[in-house]
């Protein structure tokens, strides 16, 4: 129905930054609030960065001031700036969008999740 691909992880050091991107593709009416969220070994899923479909962005506090939520609405993609990378930042990430999205007729919202990316940050 709606996937959603990721890209832009890998192994940085601290102090570093990366670019996350995470377009979506699919039977796409609207793209609602797109989200990024991260889970580190042995820790569960916790959002990093939100964004509405007006572009207002929230942060987890443990990135504020070195994440920076954006979205590109005319090609449906949610990007991710990460900056002054620590090494408490590794995780898997995984982009999240609330998506209008139909079948036949029938139209409705959705949540649809990537694939995840690994950043690694090494000291």
């Amino acid at each position: 129905q709606v996937q959603l691909v990721e890209s832009g992880g890998g192994l940085v050091q601290a102090g570093g930054s990366l670019r996350l991107s995470c377009p979506a593709s699919g039977i796409i009416f609207s793209i609602n609030d797109m989200g990024w969220y991260r889970q580190a070994p042995g820790k569960q899923r916790d959002l990093v960065a939100s964004i509405t479909s007006n572009n207002s962005p929230k942060y987890a506090d443990s990135v504020k001031g070195r994440f920076t939520i954006s979205r590109d609405n005319a090609k449906n993609t949610v990007y991710l700036q990460m900056n002054s990378l620590k090494l408490e930042d590794t995780a898997v990430y995984y982009c999240n969008a609330i998506v209008t999205t139909a079948r036949g007729s029938f139209r409705y919202d959705a949540s649809f999740w990537g694939q995840g990316t690994q950043v690694t940050v090494s000291s």
